[in-house]
């Protein structure tokens, strides 16, 4: 980690003095703290806004998005230098503002989140203890958002028209620079070290059991439990109609070659059988299909994507385990892992438009 901390420090101390002299020399240090501040929020808000929209895309369309959030995560520590000369003169003030213990606060989640995306990215550390990184990443970011609002709110860094002026719109690009080296500098040390990182998906999710249903991870929303669910008394409901599992088997079913790809960070590809959504139901002029789980757990999808979705029963030639949604799970091929619910138990026409729901289920 130490290498790829050292890049982004040392593109910024190079860029920056150069640019500083093209733009017309040195401001005054109130000025300077007002620009790092206001620099510091709006990578802040890039990195936190692009790092949940990622993780609502599954197509390569969404890789600019993840190359947005490590270039943004990375200007932190570009300007990380600053700050910590900004906020070490103010710890050093005889009186030390109010709140200050919540900007240390701050400071900490930030380097936390930073850390653990670095560590995320190289491929090599699921388990922080009990957590994964990704969990202490995500976590840690969210529990800054907050603090975020209220240290600006009692600090503020406000822009003004002069923002626009030649020389702070070049120091606003030699940031920039300095994080996009900083990136391209850390993906290639990732190539060079050979590490598991280097040869993760667009998505930046790491490959964890293709090909091998037992090897692939088993995970659930939030506060979901792995459903033992009795087979013999399981119904799916449909519209209209109840389907057992004997029903289903007997129906006609494709095989489908699809990755599975989880917010948690992984992928595998595997080889499912189901049957496809179409031939379980009539959505009608219904704009949407609401699928629920037995967990309670439950997403509209478009009508549109109706065919291009299946119930699995069967992955990797066998039928579903527990942990993987049996005795049903929906396949949604090009969207993220939280759509393919799992443990299904009723497909019905909705009158809403899918997206009228929350971006990520609460529940």
């Amino acid at each position: 980690m130490h290498n790829g901390d050292a890049a982004p420090r040392r593109a910024g101390r190079n860029v920056l003095p150069r640019l500083r002299r093209a733009a017309g020399g040195a401001l005054s240090r109130a000025e300077t703290e007002r620009l790092v501040n206001l620099a510091l929020a709006v990578l802040l808000a890039s990195a936190i806004v692009t790092g949940l929209a990622a993780n609502t895309s599954g197509t390569p369309a969404g890789r600019w998005l993840i190359v947005t959030h490590g270039v943004a995560g990375l200007g932190l520590l570009v300007l990380s230098r600053r700050k910590t000369r900004i906020a070490g003169r103010s710890l050093n003030r005889p009186r030390r503002r109010p709140g200050h213990r919540l900007s240390l606060t701050l400071a900490a989640l930030v380097v936390i989140t930073v850390v653990t995306g670095l560590i995320e990215s190289t491929g090599t550390a699921y388990w922080l203890g009990p957590l994964t990184t990704m969990q202490v990443h995500i976590g840690s970011a969210v529990a800054a958002i907050p603090l975020v609002v209220l240290h600006f709110r009692s600090r503020p860094a406000r822009p003004r028209a002069a923002d626009l002026s030649r020389r702070t719109l070049l120091r606003a690009g030699a940031v920039a620079a300095a994080a996009g080296g900083a990136w391209v500098g850390w993906e290639a040390l990732l190539r060079t070290t050979g590490a598991p990182g280097a040869t993760r998906r667009f998505t930046a999710s790491h490959e964890r059991g293709s090909g091998d249903p037992a090897a692939m991870p088993v995970t659930q929303w939030l506060d979901d439990a792995v459903q033992d669910i009795d087979a013999a008394a399981w119904r799916l409901r449909a519209g209209s109609d109840d389907y057992d599992l004997a029903v289903l088997r007997r129906m006609p079913q494709d095989d489908i070659t699809a990755i599975l790809d989880c917010t948690s960070m992984w992928y595998a590809e595997q080889e499912w059988r189901g049957v496809r959504l179409d031939r379980l139901i009539d959505l009608g002029d219904a704009p949407s299909v609401a699928i629920a789980s037995a967990t309670g757990y439950a997403l509209r999808l478009p009508a549109r994507d109706l065919d291009k979705l299946w119930l699995a029963l069967d992955v990797g030639g066998r039928p579903l385990s527990a942990g993987h949604g049996f005795p049903a799970r929906l396949v949604a091929p090009g969207r993220r892992g939280f759509w393919w619910v799992k443990w299904v138990t009723s497909i019905q026409p909705s009158p809403v438009p899918w997206w009228v729901q929350s971006p990520f289920p609460l529940t």
